[in-house]
């Protein structure tokens, strides 16, 4: 089995498991899953300049939720905070399914992406020219029309069938709701490649780490602000 179907079969007996229980951390990780099994399909279809260079990204970002879920299982106390707030909403009845969808794409894109692109590019950046850096970030871009492509699916797959009440936001705006999810995760994921430049360009570890506590920090509280917002 190759990595990535090794890595879109846990995803899919984890997501099993917990809709099964209860759990409501199944609401991300099947949307999750979705866009995986959907960015796995536009790899093999040669979407992607590099494929090869993508399938690498879809795996190293992966193990960053796992990595960060198995911690917060084993009560790891340096499980990232904003994944312990977002595994942590799901136990709480008066959060919004929504909310627990929104929080595990807060803390996977605006935290875990930066790091999984630094980590996919730290060894060839220093010789990248221009073109062969536009050619990464191109690819990284790509991925924007396949999570559009998706969010239909993800809403009336995973959503209504949860949140019927969405059902009637859905019919009254039509593909505004969509498109508005759509769009506010292609800017996170804009705003995440700047993140990943800062990573590539600093000029020590210790700046790296700043970098990436302040980005933590930032999301964080962007998390927060999800919480307060129904």
């Amino acid at each position: 089995m190759n990595p990535i179907s090794s890595l879109l079969h846990r995803m899919n007996q984890e997501s099993t498991d917990w809709e099964t229980s209860g759990d409501r951390r199944h609401v991300f990780l099947q949307c999750y899953t979705l866009m995986s099994q959907n960015m796995y399909s536009a790899i093999g279809a040669k979407h992607f300049k590099d494929p090869i260079w993508v399938s690498k990204l879809l795996v190293r970002f992966s193990e960053y939720y796992f990595d960060a879920l198995d911690l917060y299982q084993a009560g790891h106390p340096e499980v990232p905070r904003v994944w312990k707030q977002a595994h942590d909403s799901t136990k709480n009845p008066e959060t919004h399914v929504l909310q627990n969808l929104l929080l595990g794409i807060n803390a996977h894109i605006n935290y875990d992406l930066p790091l999984a692109l630094y980590d996919c590019l730290e060894n060839e950046w220093p010789s990248c020219d221009i073109s062969r850096k536009m050619l990464r970030k191109n690819d990284h871009e790509l991925v924007n029309h396949i999570i559009d492509a998706s969010i239909d699916e993800v809403q009336d797959r995973i959503i209504k069938p949860i949140a019927p009440s969405l059902a009637i936001v859905d019919k009254v705006l039509g593909p505004i709701d969509e498109w508005i999810l759509s769009k506010m995760i292609c800017e996170w994921r804009g705003d995440v490649w700047e993140v990943s430049e800062l990573l590539l360009e600093a000029e020590s570890p210790e700046k790296r780490k700043e970098i990436i506590l302040n980005q933590e920090s930032e999301v964080f509280e962007r998390g927060e602000n999800l919480l307060r917002i129904f």
